[in-house]
C-alpha cells in the first residue's frame, strides 16, 4: 500500500517565529522560574514585558507566543514547579488572579468560549517547568481552521503591542 502525500503546502514561511527559534539557547541563562520569574523581578518592564495586571503575589500577561490572539498566563512571583507546593492560601490567590484574568480576557474579546488549564511538568507540555502558571486562550467557532489543519500553523491577526493595548484598555475603563 502507498501512502498518500500530505495534503498542502510542502514549507510555510512563517518569520516571524525566529526570534522565538534564537531565543531558546538564550533560556538557560534565565532564572530558575524562566521568563516568568525574570518578568516578575523586573515591574519596570512590565509594559515591555505586556505584564497587565500585577499585585503584590501574581501577575497577569499576554503570552508572547500565543495559541490564539489574546492568549494570557497567569503566574505568583515565587515559583515552584507543581501546584500543590504552593500553600492553600497562595493557590487560592493564583485563582483569584484566574477569575480576574477571565473577566478581563471575556469583556476585553468578547470570545464564544475559554480554555482555562495548567500543564504541570514536561510530560504535560509545560513550557516552563519550574514556573506553574495557567494558560487562558480565548476560543470561537471555527477558530481552528485551514491553516491549522492543512499548514500546521496558526493565524494570529494582532500584534502583542496591539492586543495589550486592547487589554489595558479595559483595565481603564474597569477602574
Amino acid at each position: 500500500m502507498t501512502s498518500r502525500p500530505t495534503p498542502g503546502p510542502a514549507n510555510l514561511n512563517a518569520p516571524w517565529r525566529l526570534s522565538y527559534l534564537e531565543s531558546l539557547s538564550e533560556k538557560q541563562e534565565l532564572p530558575a522560574g524562566g521568563f516568568l520569574k525574570a518578568y516578575w523581578d523586573v515591574p519596570d518592564a512590565d509594559s515591555a514585558n505586556h505584564v497587565l495586571h500585577r499585585d503584590a503575589h501574581g501577575m497577569i500577561l499576554l503570552n508572547a507566543f500565543p495559541y490564539a490572539n489574546g492568549h494570557l498566563l497567569v503566574a505568583l512571583g515565587e515559583p515552584r514547579p507543581r501546584l500543590l507546593d504552593y500553600e492553600p492560601e497562595q493557590r487560592a490567590h493564583l485563582w483569584t488572579l484566574v477569575d480576574l484574568a477571565a473577566d478581563l480576557l471575556e469583556r476585553t474579546l468578547q470570545p464564544q468560549g475559554l480554555n482555562i488549564g495548567v500543564n504541570q511538568g514536561i510530560a504535560a507540555g509545560a513550557g516552563v517547568p519550574g514556573h506553574l502558571h495557567v494558560h487562558l486562550v480565548p476560543r470561537w467557532g471555527g477558530d481552528t481552521n485551514f491553516m491549522t489543519t492543512v499548514g500546521d500553523a496558526r493565524v494570529i491577526p494582532a500584534s502583542l503591542d496591539a492586543m495589550s493595548e486592547r487589554y489595558r484598555q479595559t483595565l481603564r475603563d474597569r477602574d
